[in-house]
């Protein structure tokens, strides 16, 4: 039988990966070769299509107010509907910081409402007080592990986003501002569907997540996965955490 191989769709490549996020598709590569499962990405930029069926994990990073506009309007028209149809047959979505924002209904950008795409329900506007940044931790529960986990990082966005009534976040803040600085939740999570401003970049701080979505994404368990040495990780990690002040 032939390894798996994880099928990842980076959206907006070139436009939205700020702030070392590019290094969350890198982690994702190196743990699968190191444990000889196999890796194939791809990009969809302004005007592609993209097929719903041919990836298990889409991704989407943040961007300046510029690009994510542009983004955002391209989203809607060529890419909306294969994402809906991605996300109702299981396939991952992971967005960063203006990511997120686009997941939902609209960022009300100055006087403009940006269009999101609608696999979440919430709605962001820019908020007329200081930008929430600095760093943070969050208590999350995840399918398939033995118990609530940290995932820590960095924020900072002028947006404050707001969960619709239903909705559920990513995790608990800990430390930090999370979604608008008050309320205690960060990101968002549908199902496969998951919303964070954690990034700086993310999964290198954060190695059991980025197992986490590659066993999601191929279908196992997490603790099946191969054991990998992550001195280094785990170094990266707990600095991260007391960067927070856990």
């Amino acid at each position: 039988m032939s390894p798996p191989t994880v099928r990842v769709c980076a959206l907006y490549p070139e436009l939205m990966s700020i702030y070392a996020d590019r290094g969350n598709l890198l982690l994702l590569e190196r743990r699968c070769a190191w444990r000889g499962i196999g890796f194939a990405l791809a990009g969809a930029g302004l005007g592609e299509a993209i097929d719903p069926d041919a990836h298990d994990l889409f991704y989407l990073g943040g961007g300046q107010d510029r690009d994510q506009v542009l983004c955002a309007h391209d989203l809607v028209a060529t890419k909306g509907e294969a994402l809906h149809a991605a996300a109702a047959r299981g396939a991952l979505v992971l967005a960063v910081c203006g990511g997120l924002q686009l997941l939902g209904h609209s960022y009300r950008l100055g006087d403009e409402d940006v269009p999101g795409v609608g696999l979440v329900d919430l709605h962001t506007v820019r908020g007329d007080g200081e930008r929430l940044i600095g760093n943070v931790a969050i208590e999350v529960q995840l399918p398939g592990l033995d118990g609530p986990r940290v995932l820590a990082g960095f924020e900072n966005h002028g947006g404050r986003t707001h969960l619709d009534a239903g909705e559920q976040p990513l995790g608990r803040v800990l430390r930090g501002h999370g979604n608008t600085g008050d309320g205690g939740a960060e990101g968002v999570r549908r199902h496969s569907v998951i919303g964070t401003y954690l990034h700086g970049p993310l999964l290198p701080k954060n190695a059991w997540f980025a197992d986490w979505l590659v066993a999601t994404a191929i279908g196992v368990e997490p603790g099946t996965l191969m054991p990998l040495d992550d001195r280094l990780e785990d170094a990266a990690h707990a600095a991260a955490r007391r960067a927070a002040g856990l």
